[in-house]
């Protein structure tokens, strides 16, 4: 499966040039693996889902009306399992061509919004470091709605349709992310 990733990558490098879009898929690909480990599912497959979610992100300007669609696009000619493509054309709610329904696909809904939601917290700690990040401050910032206003709470929420209480996803997600933290930006 080391191909299948390195071969994503460098999908994902040829498509999204900004660097904090790149930081976000590769912490969206160690969530849904780590997801993934603890659902026993396939994690390599959630992984490369949560590294290609926002592949299409540049070329359609972030456009909720397309921005998933495009995606779909890229993704199909590549034999990629069709879960992986369906998850991520689902993703974005507003140009999805039916609701998320399966496990990968609120996985990756909550896994992808919550890494959002992670990065915004470690940036107001003293360190700014994913590592000082708490559970229960992630779970304090859900609640206040003015912080990182565009994160999608309800997407996170969707943590609970995997039989995964909100307090346990967060965990799982920080656990996921804090071996990886320099690799994608966060730097002592």
């Amino acid at each position: 499966m080391l191909e299948k990733r390195n071969a994503a990558f460098e999908l994902l490098h040829s498509y999204i040039k900004n660097p904090k879009m790149i930081y976000h898929s590769i912490a969206s690909e160690a969530v849904l693996k780590n997801i993934a480990m603890h659902l026993n599912q396939d994690e390599d497959e959630w992984g490369i889902c949560g590294l290609l979610h926002d592949i299409d992100v540049e070329i359609t300007n972030a456009e909720p009306k397309i921005h998933g669609t495009k995606a779909k696009e890229i993704l199909l000619p590549l034999n990629l399992p069709e879960n992986i493509i369906e998850a991520i054309e689902l993703h974005n709610e507003i140009s999805a061509s039916k609701p998320r329904s399966k496990p990968l696909h609120h996985a990756l809904a909550a896994g992808e919004t919550l890494t959002g939601l992670i990065f915004a917290t470690a940036y107001v700690y003293p360190d700014k470091m994913i590592h000082s990040v708490k559970p229960k401050s992630i779970i304090k910032r859900m609640k206040e709605k003015h912080f990182a206003a565009s994160v999608k709470r309800e997407n996170i929420m969707e943590c609970e349709l995997l039989g995964i209480e909100i307090k346990d996803f967060i965990e799982l997600s920080l656990q996921a992310l804090v071996p990886i933290q320099h690799t994608i930006g966060f730097i002592s």
